[in-house]
């Protein structure tokens, strides 16, 4: 495995970081009797596909630094009443999954993982828990994208943070996180400095 490989990953946090900012900007601007809504989807309300997120996140960035969290990650099957208190946690989360993928050599992807599972260890590459990860997010992102079609709030585009032909569109993200267009485009790549 090269540079290259670590980039991808990189990259996805990101793009995760910057989807849950649009998203979380959106359902901020939700009631709290909309954001508990009973609604179409894999879980009853946004407030519980969001909470879902951020516990499976928690759970599998434990794991990945080798941590034990294992399943007290879901001891609280929804840890935030509200949304305004999601969004700080989710990105607070968000953040240190930048920090670890930007932390990750190439040889560190190939190694083993233990996820603490009820009553067992499961074990997988590390690049394989994260590749789950990122596409666990993008699964349940795009569910609470559509029960958002249900609501007074207009769905956000949620497809626009990887490619460098989007530039203009995400400015208003990158802006509130204080990135670069260089930031995104060419993460912890110290040839393109």
């Amino acid at each position: 495995m090269d540079y290259d490989s670590c980039r991808v990953f990189r990259k996805l946090a990101r793009n995760n970081r910057l989807a849950n900012l649009r998203l979380h900007s959106a359902c901020l601007q939700l009631s709290q009797a909309e954001f508990v809504a009973p609604r179409s989807g894999f879980f009853p309300t946004i407030r519980a596909t969001l909470n879902h997120i951020y516990t499976v996140d928690l759970f599998y960035l434990d794991a990945v630094r080798g941590g034990t969290l294992g399943y007290a990650a879901f001891a609280v099957e929804e840890p935030f009443a509200d949304m305004p208190a999601l969004q700080q946690a989710q990105a607070k989360l968000d953040e240190a999954l930048i920090e670890f993928v930007d932390g990750v050599q190439p040889e560190d992807l190939a190694a083993t993982v233990e996820v603490h599972r009820d009553g067992r260890i499961q074990q997988d590459r590390c690049d394989d828990i994260l590749s789950h990860l990122f596409q666990h997010q993008t699964h349940h992102r795009g569910q609470v994208h559509a029960m958002l079609s249900g609501s007074s709030i207009k769905p956000p585009q949620l497809d626009e943070f990887i490619v460098g032909d989007d530039a203009g569109v995400r400015k208003v993200e990158l802006d509130a996180l204080g990135w670069s267009e260089r930031d995104l485009m060419f993460p912890k790549d110290k040839s393109h400095d």
